[in-house]
């Protein structure tokens, strides 16, 4: 049986070493308190890291998590993270999916490049002239929301007052976003590219009743104020590379290899260790980067009292030899896949493909984005790849929910994943990708698919759940109880001495470190600063 040690206590134990532990950890170790992360697998990261997939390739990937739009400014400055992230021209293209010869691209360098792009999809100007009306309506949101999301919660009648829009706010927070894209835009081209930013793993339709696809529309366009979804410079493991630089120079303790089995309300945490040990930690506060639902069977408790987590994607991540051709001879590869490249994603095909998958088939075709790291930031790929013209490609699949691969053959249902991606990409290029797929030096194609089922086993997302579970409004309700630091900061659980500090946490999701900071504010106040 293996021997058991018992340690001193810590001020705080962070249990998971995602970005927004190390967030939290640098901040705490920072203020002077004795901080230990425990992370089960051999790095740091979760999901914000870089891999080389593929065997005598020198090609790092941001395999999972990619871009880089909710980390505040203030998280960089405090922490002194030495990270550049680099703003992308285009925001992004869409072919017509009725005809390929033809597609919008979004220049925010060149609005009448974009107009004329709008005219020639959509017979004229008047669209381009809509779709930047909306974006402008909305862009009041960002500016006044995002300054508040490393602050404590605001009530929500409080910023509906501040924003001095009801109107706006009503169509934002009360209205499926379905609703209130057909009464700003005309074309259900011009319609589904705004809604894509509802869906990124997020599982619904334009008019889900639940709101849900507006909570996801909302983060993805508040980031920095602006809404624009940064490439972060040397990859995503950069990130989190100097995340955990600024930790463990704060004086942090990072230990990997150490699974936590079991967690006590008053702060008690069980760790066995690779090598067969176990070994009881004490904190005076534990902050959870797991998902609550982890957390909760890590605490015995049968239910988060929260819906169960469910992710609705599928990611492909490829190295190409060169960009493919298109269909449309009026834009250059260089700048369609600069920005996000919309594949079959016109809002009726989105609602058509949430229906298929919720009938339990895969959607066919695939509504897919794709965006290549390499052409924004070459220094991914090593100097043979990068003298070769080779790039890479970031495939994004919308409304793929866990429930079509949970139980099913891994592999089988990767490959059919697979598949319908491809076949979705294939219907707009002027040639097949696998024509452009590299070769790595042991014959094998220079393509995965990363499922929910793979999320799930590799990371431990529940479900495949990049958000951890639903997304929350990033305020209080009028009548939520703010009397605790936890509830202040969102990341109460429901015991005193146990924080949210990960995605599960109110203003949680993506790549932004905020679970983490505002974990770590809330610790401070409890702890005494």
């Amino acid at each position: 049986m293996a021997a058991e040690v018992r340690t001193a206590t810590h001020d705080v134990v962070i249990v998971g070493g995602g970005h927004n532990a190390l967030v939290a950890a640098a901040y705490l170790a920072r203020a002077g308190r004795s901080v230990v992360v425990l992370e089960r697998l051999d790095h740091l990261g979760g999901a914000a890291v870089s891999e080389r997939p593929w065997a005598g390739v020198d090609a790092r990937l941001s395999r999972y998590s990619y871009l880089v739009s909710l980390l505040p400014q203030r998280i960089i400055d405090d922490l002194g993270l030495r990270i550049d992230l680099k703003r992308r021209r285009y925001s992004s293209y869409t072919p017509d999916p009725s005809d390929p010869s033809r597609g919008i691209l979004v220049d925010t360098a060149d609005a009448s490049a974009t107009a004329a792009s709008f005219a020639r999809v959509t017979g004229g100007t008047r669209e381009a002239d809509r779709f930047a009306a909306f974006y402008d309506r909305i862009a009041p949101i960002a500016r006044q929301l995002f300054p508040t999301v490393t602050e404590p919660l605001a009530r929500r009648g409080d910023l509906r007052a501040a924003l001095g829009d009801d109107r706006l706010w009503d169509d934002l927070f009360e209205r499926p976003l379905g609703e209130v894209l057909r009464d700003s835009l005309d074309t259900d081209i011009a319609q589904g590219i705004a809604l894509t930013d509802g869906l990124i793993g997020t599982f619904a339709s334009a008019d889900d009743q639940s709101l849900r696809q507006n909570r996801c529309f909302l983060y993805h366009v508040i980031g920095g104020g602006t809404g624009d979804w940064d490439v972060p410079v040397g990859g995503m493991g950069r990130v989190s590379g100097e995340l955990e630089r600024a930790a463990r120079e704060a004086g942090a303790e990072l230990r990997t290899r150490a699974e936590v089995t079991a967690i006590s309300p008053d702060g008690v945490v069980e760790v066995a260790h690779a090598d067969g040990r176990t070994e009881t930690i004490e904190g005076r506060l534990v902050l959870s980067g797991v998902g609550p639902a982890v957390l909760a069977r890590l605490m015995g408790e049968e239910s988060t009292g929260r819906p169960a987590p469910e992710g609705a994607q599928v990611k492909v991540n490829m190295l190409l030899r060169r960009l493919p051709r298109l269909r449309d001879a009026n834009v250059a590869p260089e700048a369609a896949f600069a920005g996000t490249f919309h594949i079959n994603e016109t809002l009726t095909q989105l609602d058509a493909a949430h229906r298929t998958a919720t009938a339990g088939g895969i959607p066919d075709p695939l509504p897919a984005e794709i965006y290549c790291h390499s052409l924004t930031d070459p220094s991914i790929l090593g100097p043979e790849l990068r003298a070769s013209g080779a790039q890479t490609l970031t495939l994004f699949g919308l409304q793929v929910p866990h429930h079509l691969v949970k139980g099913t053959d891994p592999d089988a249902s990767r490959h059919a994943l697979l598949e319908a991606a491809q076949r979705s990409l294939d219907s707009v290029l002027a040639e097949p990708i696998a024509d452009v797929v590299y070769q790595a030096p042991d014959g094998r194609h220079c393509i995965e698919a990363r499922t929910t089922a793979d999320l799930e086993e590799s990371l431990g997302m529940v479900a495949g759940d990049i958000f951890h579970g639903p997304l929350s409004w990033p305020w209080a309700d009028d009548d939520a109880p703010l009397e605790t630091p936890a509830e202040r900061w969102g990341v109460e659980t429901g015991h005193e001495r146990v924080l949210l500090c990960g995605s599960g946490a109110r203003r949680g999701g993506a790549v932004s470190g905020l679970g983490g900071h505002n974990a770590a504010m809330a610790a401070l106040e409890l702890l005494g600063r």
